[in-house]
C-alpha cells in the first residue's frame, strides 16, 4: 500500500527550512542532498528534521499546507528546541 510522507529538512548553513511531501522519501531525499539543480541545492547540506506519514495524497497535501501556514511555521521553530 502507497502512503505519503511529509518532511521538513533544515540547512543550518542558511538556517532555513524546507516542506515537502513525497511517496518516496529515500529518493526524494537523494535527490535535495546530491541530484536536484534546483532551489534546494543551493543550501546544501540539509538535515531531515521532521517527517509524518499520511494513507492518502491528499491528506499529506493537506498537511504540508498547514506547515506553510503561520501556526505550521511555529510548530516546525519547537522542532529544533
Amino acid at each position: 500500500m502507497e502512503h505519503f510522507t511529509v518532511y521538513v529538512l533544515f540547512s543550518k548553513t542558511a538556517n532555513i527550512h524546507y516542506t515537502g511531501f513525497t511517496s518516496n522519501l529515500t529518493a526524494r531525499l537523494l535527490s535535495h542532498q546530491l541530484l536536484a539543480k534546483a532551489w534546494t541545492a543551493r543550501y546544501r547540506p540539509w538535515t531531515l528534521i521532521f517527517t509524518r506519514e499520511f494513507p492518502t495524497k491528499a491528506q499529506a497535501m493537506e498537511f504540508e499546507k498547514w506547515l506553510k501556514t503561520g501556526a505550521g511555521r511555529d510548530f516546525i521553530r519547537t522542532l529544533q528546541q
